[in-house]
């Protein structure tokens, strides 16, 4: 993957250099860590998760402590005991498996969470880097952060601070 992206970029600055089209790379991961309100909302989705990660452990752990104890007492147990218990210990990693469901998902809880406090600055980076290459009349701007493989950049061409301060910061 990284092979075909770094194959586009480049062939998309051999067009550049035809054509002269102007191009410059931005930082995303670099605008974002400054901007207060992605970090708090980073905070706060990294709380939630390890709240949620806490409780998950907890049942896997009931369910193990279950297992170790009918392990342990199976000799002594009638076949309907030995049954119930593990219909118990079934029980429980199956809410722990509902609850990773229902926090972690790909609609869960946290996707939802992230969708409400992360996209929006998301959006309004997006929004204000493409404003930028409409008022400047860029071609093609790059994110350095991403999956593309950038061999060399020139600082120049750096617009990371300039989307920084069209956003205010």
């Amino acid at each position: 993957m990284r092979n075909i992206l770094a194959t586009i970029a480049i062939t998309l600055l051999s067009i550049n250099a035809a054509f002269a089209q102007k191009y410059g790379y931005v930082d995303s991961d670099y605008i974002l860590s400054n901007i207060p309100d992605y970090k708090q909302a980073q905070n706060q989705l990294d709380n939630m998760s390890s709240q949620w990660q806490g409780e998950i452990e907890s049942l896997y752990s009931e369910a193990e402590a279950l297992q170790t104890a009918l392990n342990a007492e199976k000799i002594l147990l009638t076949e309907k005991m030995i049954a119930e218990r593990e219909k118990m210990i079934a029980e429980k990693k199956d809410e722990a498996l509902s609850l990773q469901q229902k926090y972690f998902g790909a609609q869960g809880e946290l996707f939802q969470k992230r969708m409400e406090l992360v996209k929006p600055i998301q959006d309004q980076v997006y929004n204000a880097i493409q404003s930028l290459a409409k008022k400047k009349k860029y071609d093609i701007i790059f994110d350095k952060s991403s999956d593309l493989l950038m061999l060399y950049t020139n600082p120049r061409a750096d617009l990371s601070d300039e989307v920084l301060e069209s956003l205010g910061y």
